[in-house]
């Protein structure tokens, strides 16, 4: 999951959702779990925290108007716009 673009979902310790982008899945979950430097504020307080879904976008700002549309999004539909919508 290395190079291109990618909007993921991640489900924290409390049950809470966390949406981000990243071109390195990967790292970037090690980032949230505190294995690597790095990861947001809200997961640090969180973890451990676990990818609940992940898509991978042709671009960067395809991935943010992605990742923008999700964060306005009912939680109940947050997994499922990311596995079914359209790509902006």
């Amino acid at each position: 999951m290395n190079g291109d673009w990618h909007v993921y979902l991640l489900r924290c310790a409390d049950d809470s959702l966390y949406c981000g982008i990243t071109t390195d899945v990967t790292r970037r979950l090690a980032q949230h779990n505190g294995l690597l430097p790095g990861g947001a504020r809200y997961t640090r307080a969180r973890r451990p925290v676990r990818l609940e879904a992940c898509r991978a976008c042709a671009d960067r700002s395809q991935a943010l108007r992605l990742e923008a549309r999700i964060k306005k999004t009912p939680r109940r539909e947050k997994c499922l716009l990311l596995h079914t919508a359209p790509l902006p």
